[in-house]
């Protein structure tokens, strides 16, 4: 029996198949995949994502150590609340796990993936010496997504008229605290949407209200096509610690600027960005196939300026075909994937296919 989220029993009662998912119990779906896909697309679905890892970090150097953690930078956020998308990297550059940080009241609260607890956790404490700071993990807290294009609208009529008023003003990559309720415009999907960092009895009740409100129940497997129709990387699939997020397609996820601020990594990832601009350098792109056949994650491609790997392929419910990203050489303009014993041609686009379930590449 694996680890299992405050909401198990919710699961089991909506009919979900439950797998292991990094050492979780974890519905990967309540039915059909396909379905749960279209449901965020068209109206509004819910996600357990409680197995993540929320971390608080606070003190007097708060700042100052995350400044140095991540390869964003937190004097971005200016407001409470505000939200940046940044990765934690080694001296080489490689990448140990891709995180959300906000600005909260009592300083900063990370949410980080499952698999890399342990390692997150040991990193951070790790790199803390000399820095006032207290690294706090909230086992007692559960996560809540909801996505979709009537979420917003959906989720606002169960909430009381102070937080009904606040979700209704929030822009994208925005929160809002509400003592220990916090809820933010961030999300894994490409739809519009809030997610909710709340205490284990409230998440719970929130569920059965969600679904009595018409909200469906969403799985793992749906989760994964649509972060990738969003072209969002999957952590230990995009890129893990043997890749820099230069070749991640993550640059703009590092704050060069200001140039004093001496964060892990920045030396190595300076000198793979210049080095990105050789020819061949690797690249991840989207890959579209419109034929038969699926892409799938492994799978080699070959190009017109060498070979490459898929990293994470399938096919897309919204697009009715495969799709994929790759890491492949920089400046090819013609890609092939072995099929069966079949070499068919793929096309090469940037890395981002659906947004608000409207196809985004020419």
């Amino acid at each position: 029996m694996g680890k299992r989220t405050p909401l198990y029993q919710q699961h089991l009662d909506a009919g979900a198949k439950i797998v292991d998912f990094a050492g979780w119990d974890m519905p990967i779906s309540y039915g059909s995949q396909i379905e749960e896909h279209n449901q965020v697309r068209n109206a509004a679905g819910v996600f357990d994502v409680s197995h993540m890892t929320v971390i608080d970090v606070s003190g007097t150097d708060a700042s100052a150590y995350l400044r140095h953690l991540l390869a964003n930078d937190v004097a971005k956020l200016k407001e409470l609340g505000r939200a940046l998308y940044s990765a934690m990297l080694k001296p080489g550059g490689g990448i140990i796990d891709d995180l959300i940080v906000y600005r909260m009241s009592f300083g900063y609260r990370i949410v980080v993936n499952c698999a890399t607890r342990d390692k997150d956790l040991a990193w951070m404490n790790s790199q803390a010496y000399g820095f006032e700071v207290a690294i706090t993990e909230r086992p007692n807290l559960a996560i809540l997504a909801v996505h979709g294009p009537s979420s917003i609208d959906t989720v606002s009529s169960l909430l009381d008229q102070v937080k009904r008023e606040t979700v209704a003003e929030l822009k994208n990559f925005r929160g809002a605290e509400f003592g220990d309720w916090f809820i933010a415009r961030t999300g894994y999907t490409g739809e519009r949407g809030v997610e909710f960092i709340i205490p284990v009895d409230d998440a719970v009740n929130l569920w059965d209200k969600l679904l009595l409100a018409g909200v469906k129940p969403i799985g793992l497997a749906a989760r994964d096509t649509l972060r990738l129709e969003a072209g969002m990387n999957l952590y230990g699939q995009d890129m893990d610690e043997s890749t820099s997020p230069i070749i991640s397609n993550m640059v703009q996820t590092i704050a060069f600027e200001p140039a004093d601020r001496d964060f892990i990594g920045r030396a190595a990832v300076t000198a793979h960005l210049s080095a990105q601009k050789q020819a061949n350098s690797p690249e991840l792109v989207g890959l579209v196939l419109q034929e038969r056949g699926v892409l799938r994650a492994g799978q080699r491609v070959t190009t017109d300026k060498g070979e490459g790997q898929i990293t994470s392929g399938t096919f897309s419910p919204t697009l009715k075909h495969s799709i994929a990203l790759a890491r492949i050489p920089s400046g090819s303009t013609t890609c092939q994937v072995n099929i069966r014993g079949n070499a068919l041609n793929v096309r090469i686009v940037p890395p981002n296919f659906v947004r608000f379930g409207k196809k985004v590449f020419e």
